[in-house]
Parts: structure tokens; C-alpha cells; sequence
């Protein structure tokens, strides 16, 4: 990452340690996020990126693959660099068709994480299973 940063100046960013509020300014000024997770129980970082408009490359672990899909962003299985690289290509390959990446955008922008809608998705799961009967 630092040869990125160096090669690229004013493209690339690199920052060691987590700052919250950097984060964040980050995820909201990017045009990707890059979470080649091996481990990712959740991840809040994808979410906040999607609401931002920048869309993820992750790999499909954990909570990153429920919450990133083609229609919000790139995921990859293999935790390989073919396989990153893979779908680093697939991301800027959309990157340069501005109504694909605009869509991309936009559906992630438009998904909804809150704690309501989390709720009203338990308490129609809930629902389901009452209503069937017991085995």
C-alpha cells in the first residue's frame, strides 16, 4: 500500500491504525472501498461506504457477504491476490461506464441498515415462524 500511495500521489491513500471520523471521510470521498477481509464477523465499513456512494470490493466472508452483492458492489471468494485482482478489474471495468457505476451507487445508497429495518426483518421472520405449525 505504501508503493501504491508513493506511485500514485493524490490517488492512492494509506493510513495505519483507525481513526473514526478519518474513516469516515474516506469511505465518503472514495470511489472504491477495498476489504480483502480473511475474517469479517460484520463490517461496518462496506455499509458506510454503500451510504456514501462508494462502492466495496470484498471479499465474500461473514457479514461481508450478506451485506454486498453485484448490485451494490464486487465480492470474490478466494482469498487470493488473482482472485482480488479479479474483481478489482470487474470494479473498474463498471468504473468506466458511468451509468453501470451511477446504478452501483445508487442501490447502495438506497439500501437500508438501520436498526428499524432490522427489526421489522426479525419481527417478520418471527411472524413466519409462529404462524407454522409445530413439528
Amino acid at each position: 500500500m505504501h508503493a501504491a500511495r508513493t506511485a500514485h500521489p493524490g490517488s492512492v491513500a494509506f493510513a495505519r491504525g483507525m481513526n473514526e471520523a478519518l474513516a469516515h471521510r474516506l469511505e465518503a470521498a472514495g470511489d472504491l472501498l477495498l476489504m480483502p477481509s480473511r475474517y469479517e464477523p460484520c463490517g461496518l465499513n462496506q455499509l458506510y461506504s454503500m451510504r456514501y456512494g462508494t462502492i466495496p470490493v470484498v471479499r465474500r466472508t461473514g457479514g461481508l457477504g450478506d451485506t454486498v452483492n453485484a448490485a451494490t458492489g464486487f465480492t470474490f471468494d478466494e482469498p487470493s491476490a488473482g482472485a482480488l485482482l479479479a474483481a478489482l478489474r470487474a470494479a473498474l471495468a463498471a468504473y468506466r461506464d458511468p451509468p453501470t457505476w451511477r446504478g452501483l451507487q445508487q442501490a447502495g445508497m438506497r439500501r437500508d441498515f438501520s436498526w428499524d429495518a432490522s427489526a421489522a426483518a426479525y419481527e417478520r421472520l418471527y411472524g413466519e415462524l409462529h404462524e407454522r405449525p409445530a413439528s
